[in-house]
């Protein structure tokens, strides 16, 4: 499988992605197995005793000073997206569970707007953005609950430093925006075993200019997280840890935007097809992913058009530009 090629000295594989309209795909999978995605299961983790409660999309910093971050462990689904520079930055999903305090809270970016339309008209929880994506953030299908909408559910922890020291109570956020979308099938599928056709991938990283984000498996615990070289911290204890690993080759663009110093901000199209590498149980598919419009969610298939079943927990999703590539151990 193209995913596990060979790679250097050291033994570490990688994988180039074809363009994000491409359909194909591996042709060494098999059968998946039975799928647990049912309407009493999560549709964003596939945990089961579900009930269906509105969505909040929350932006997160992913720097060093930005950790231990507070609350990420409780999101059902973790975006990361590039920003300027080759930095990265966290859009995360919740709505099983809502934290008291999720932060730190940063800016929004333009990707964002077409990703967070699969929610239907979720809350959007985040600090500050560029004047001229004001207008389209008011155009969009959100309640805009930013720091300078909705102050009183912000604050800032004198304990970290400025300006990844803003923090959110997102169940205040919950009493202003009352009709916010409940969640709903965004089109993954998931299974308690894995398909058969995997290869063995038990780390995986993507390097972007100036950040970077890598998994490990560990048998009893999940893909544990690191970012810059470091594991991701989890103010309540312990590291963050991913149920499955998805890295979505995505095509790029200069957006038009970019911050005060030059930096251009890229636009994620998250809407069309590509290639996609799914990762659980220490083993690795490619996959084709498939989102006909914005307001519909993504799906993720193998070869012989069988859905590719997420593992039940927390998927981490990797918004990658297709020139770019995983590198895997």
């Amino acid at each position: 499988m193209a995913a596990c090629s060979s790679g250097d000295a050291g033994g570490v594989s990688s994988t180039s992605a074809t363009s994000s309209n491409s359909s194909s795909a591996s042709s060494a999978v098999g059968s998946p197995s039975p799928s647990v995605s049912t309407p009493d299961r999560s549709p964003f983790t596939g945990r089961p005793n579900w009930v269906a409660k509105p969505v909040m999309v929350i932006k997160i910093p992913n720097t060093g000073r930005a950790q231990p971050h507070l609350g990420l462990t409780q999101a059902d689904i973790v975006y990361v997206e590039e920003v300027e520079w080759g930095m990265t930055r966290i859009a995360a999903v919740f709505s099983s569970n809502i934290p008291d305090v999720v932060g730190p809270v940063r800016s929004a970016r333009i990707s964002d707007i077409e990703l967070i339309a699969q929610f239907g008209k979720p809350i959007f929880a985040f600090s500050g953005a560029q004047q001229k994506m004001q207008p389209v953030i008011a155009a969009a299908s959100l309640y805009n609950e930013s720091a300078e909408v909705a102050s009183q559910a912000y604050f800032r922890d004198d304990s970290r430093r400025s300006p990844d020291n803003q923090m959110v109570r997102p169940k205040d956020l919950l009493k202003l925006a009352p009709d916010a979308s409940l969640a709903r099938d965004i089109g993954f599928q998931f299974a308690v075993e894995p398909p058969s056709g995997g290869e063995a991938a038990n780390t995986v990283s993507v390097r972007w200019p100036d950040s970077h984000v890598s998994f490990a498996w560990e048998a009893n615990e999940g893909y544990v997280v690191s970012f810059d070289g470091n594991l991701a911290q989890a103010a309540e204890g312990g590291s963050q840890v991913a149920s499955t690993v998805v890295i979505q080759y995505v095509t790029q663009t200069d957006s038009g935007y970019g911050d005060r110093y030059g930096g251009r901000t890229p636009l994620a199209q998250t809407v069309g097809t590509g290639q996609a590498l799914v990762l659980r149980d220490g083993e690795v598919w490619e996959t084709t992913w498939s989102r006909p419009e914005a307001t519909v969610g993504t799906t993720f298939t193998l070869a012989d058009g069988s859905p590719m079943p997420f593992a039940i927990g927390q998927p981490w999703i990797l918004l990658v530009n297709d020139q770019m590539k995983a590198v895997f151990g």
